[in-house]
């Protein structure tokens, strides 16, 4: 991990790619006011140290045929660790689960799934999510729409810096591909 600190540039640089993740290192580096050497040395630096996790497509369930989103809570018969895992184990190998989140309170798992319909849910359901091991309960939340769909964090590229952990090498000898965009440029 070559660097720590967040700085106004790098914070400029996260909230443009997250928006856009397909943004050319050339405009990455014109947003942020810098040029597209030390843009690129600042992406792979944030990607290092784990602030960037990856770089996807936002596609559309419904142009693919998944019109349905349910939250389903899940309530485990035992919270031991060991348990708890195995049941993340199990849900990261089915494909209709989107995201699981662990929660404090009534529940210990709320999970979001897509199906092509009702039924395919209720399938779903009944042959792999109530039947897995440990599954005490579900309770089932249909989603009608979606009004809001923003991934990421907010970012707010005017907050003070972060503090420093270790100094920036901006002036390295680089070479580029100006026109890759940063998740390309990385795969080099």
């Amino acid at each position: 991990m070559r660097r720590v600190k967040l700085d106004r540039i790098d914070r400029r640089i996260l909230r443009d790619l997250q928006n856009d993740g397909r943004m050319t290192n050339v405009e990455l580096a014109r947003r942020a006011g810098i040029s597209a050497p030390p843009c690129l040395r600042r992406v792979r630096a944030l990607e290092e140290a784990g602030f960037i996790r990856g770089y996807h497509a936002d596609v559309n369930p419904d142009a693919l045929g998944f019109g349905v989103t349910v939250f389903a809570q899940v309530g485990l018969s035992s919270q031991a660790e060991a348990d708890l895992k195995k049941f993340e184990e199990l849900v990261n190998s089915w494909p209709l689960v989107r995201e699981c989140n662990m929660l404090a309170g009534e529940y210990d798992f709320i999970l979001k799934i897509v199906a092509e319909d009702w039924d395919d849910y209720q399938r779903f359901l009944t042959t792999k999510l109530t039947a897995a091991p440990n599954v005490a309960h579900v309770k089932s939340a249909l989603s009608i729409r979606t009004s809001k769909h923003t991934p990421g964090v907010p970012i707010d590229v005017d907050s003070p810096d972060i503090p420093e952990g270790t100094e920036d090498d901006e002036d390295e000898d680089f070479v580029e591909n100006e026109a890759e965009t940063p998740a390309r440029a990385n795969r080099r």
